[in-house]
């Protein structure tokens, strides 16, 4: 864990090392209080239409995505997301309206679960490091220029057979992130 945050920390500092406009740091506050999940993101703006963005995902579970058989959920995962993306309609402030968002996340970590097998408890283990391929939209609000709130929504495919054997491939999921730019 401490690696992955020392990660960040060195992607983040590389991206305020060259930063020219404008920043935005946020929260997905939604995923924060339904699924316990915390997502802390960073966003650079390009240009007044399109910027990029690094996210974090701490306690990512498998989001809203059903599982295929039932059992105790014990999921160990974090991810982080990198994401392209393209504001349209933006209503005369800079990066807000409505945006796309291609997106490459990579999930790492394991998810157990309880299973009784000839009267003996075990722990069954899935691997859940993973590539995913997606695409988002949402729309953005800002604020004086200086806040921001975007409610979004993702689809997501994954690509590890040990994850599409247990879930499902397609990954869906939404949120309301609060932002800070400076």
């Amino acid at each position: 864990m401490k690696k992955h945050i020392i990660l960040l920390g060195v992607l983040l500092s590389g991206l305020f090392a060259n930063a020219q406009a404008k920043n935005e740091v946020k929260v997905n506050i939604l995923n924060t209080l339904v699924l316990a999940s915390v997502e802390l993101g960073y966003e650079h703006f390009l240009d007044n239409n399109q910027s990029i963005g690094i996210e974090f995902l701490i306690n990512d579970r498998f989001s809203y995505t059903t599982e295929k058989s039932g059992g105790a959920k014990e999921f160990k995962t974090n991810s982080i997301l990198a994401s392209y993306n393209f504001y349209i309609g933006a209503n005369g402030e800079s990066n807000s309206g409505y945006y796309l968002s291609p997106f490459l996340k990579y999930r790492f970590g394991d998810f157990n679960e309880k299973e009784v097998i000839d009267d003996v408890e075990v722990t069954l283990t899935t691997d859940m490091n993973s590539f995913i391929i997606g695409f988002g939209t949402g729309y953005k609000w800002a604020w004086n220029n200086k806040f921001a709130i975007a409610p979004y929504a993702n689809i997501g495919r994954n690509f590890s057979r040990a994850v599409n054997d247990r879930f499902s491939a397609l990954e869906f999921n939404a949120g309301v992130s609060i932002g800070y730019r400076f």
